[in-house]
C-alpha cells in the first residue's frame, strides 16, 4: 500500500503540491488526471524518492520514505518499476542490455538466467527477437513495450507510468493500455498511471483521481467519475465524449 499525507513541494515560488493526501490500495490501477503543470509527474518522482518533498509523508507497505538515507532508499526503490514518458533507453545499449541493467546491477544471478529473465520479459510485451536491436530501430510504440519490460524486470511490487500513450496513435496506444491491464491480471502489480488520455484512463484504472490546485480534488471509479458535476471533470470529458461517439 501507498500513503501520502500533506504532501508539499515547491520549486522556487511555484507551489506545485499544497497538502496532497492520498492511498493507493495494493493490486489497484490508480490514473492520475490533471491539466499541463499540475504536478502529475513531479508526484510519481516524489513517491520513488527521486526528488526531495518540503513537508509531508510518504508511507510505502508500512516506511515512510521521507528522510530516509540512500541505502535504504534503494532497497524502497527495488519494489518499483518506473516507465518514463519517453521510454528513457540508454541509446547506446542493446533491447537486452537495456532490459537486464538492473538485473545485472542488483541480482547476484549467472547470465543465463538474466538472459532467460529478458527474454519472458520481452515475450510478454510481444517483443520476442528484439534482444539485440538499438532504440533508434524501434518505433516509438516498440520503445515504450521495451520500458515496460525493463519495469517489470525485477518483480516490482508497484509500477509508475507516466503519460504512456504520449505521442502514440490510437493503434498503438491501445496495445499499451492492454499491457497495462495485462500486467495488473497477470503480476497482480498495483499501478498508479499519470495520463491526459481520458480513453486510457477509463481503460486501465480501477480508480481516477484529478489532481487540481496542488491536491486530490476528487477520486472515484470510472462509472463514477463519468456521473460527475465537477468543473475541471467535465472539461476532461468533453474531449473523450466527442472521441468515443
Amino acid at each position: 500500500m501507498i500513503e501520502i499525507k500533506n504532501l508539499w513541494k515547491s520549486f522556487h515560488s511555484n507551489h506545485v503540491l499544497r497538502g496532497l493526501e492520498l492511498t493507493v490500495a495494493d493490486g489497484e490501477s490508480l490514473v492520475i488526471i490533471g491539466k499541463s503543470g499540475s504536478g502529475k509527474s513531479v508526484l510519481l518522482k516524489l513517491i520513488i524518492g527521486l526528488l526531495k518533498t518540503d513537508k509531508g509523508e510518504i508511507w510505502i507497505n508500512h516506511e515512510n520514505i521521507v528522510g530516509m538515507g540512500f541505502r535504504q532508499l534503494q532497497k524502497i526503490r527495488r519494489q518499483f518499476g518506473f516507465v518514463f514518458q519517453a521510454a528513457a533507453l540508454f541509446d547506446s545499449l542493446t533491447v537486452e542490455e537495456n532490459v537486464g541493467l538492473a538485473l545485472r546491477k542488483f541480482y547476484d544471478w549467472p547470465e543465463r538466467k538474466i538472459i532467460k529473465r529478458i527474454q519472458e520479459c520481452l515475450a510478454f510485451v510481444g517483443l520476442d527477437g528484439t534482444e539485440n536491436k538499438y532504440p533508434a530501430e524501434l518505433s516509438g510504440g516498440m520503445k515504450k513495450r521495451v520500458g515496460i519490460a525493463r519495469a517489470i524486470a525485477t518483480f516490482p511490487h508497484y509500477i509508475l507510468f507516466d503519460e504512456p500513450t504520449t505521442g502514440l496513435d490510437p493503434e498503438t496506444a491501445e496495445n499499451i493500455n492492454q499491457l497495462i491491464v495485462k500486467l495488473k491480471k497477470e503480476m497482480e502489480v498495483t499501478s498508479i498511471v499519470v495520463t491526459h488520455d481520458m480513453h486510457s484512463a477509463f481503460t486501465v484504472g480501477d480508480r481516477i483521481a484529478l489532481l487540481h490546485e496542488g491536491k486530490i480534488d476528487v477520486t472515484g471509479s470510472p462509472s463514477e467519475i463519468l456521473q460527475m458535476n465537477h468543473q475541471e471533470i467535465q472539461k476532461f470529458l468533453i474531449g473523450y465524449t466527442l472521441m468515443e461517439k
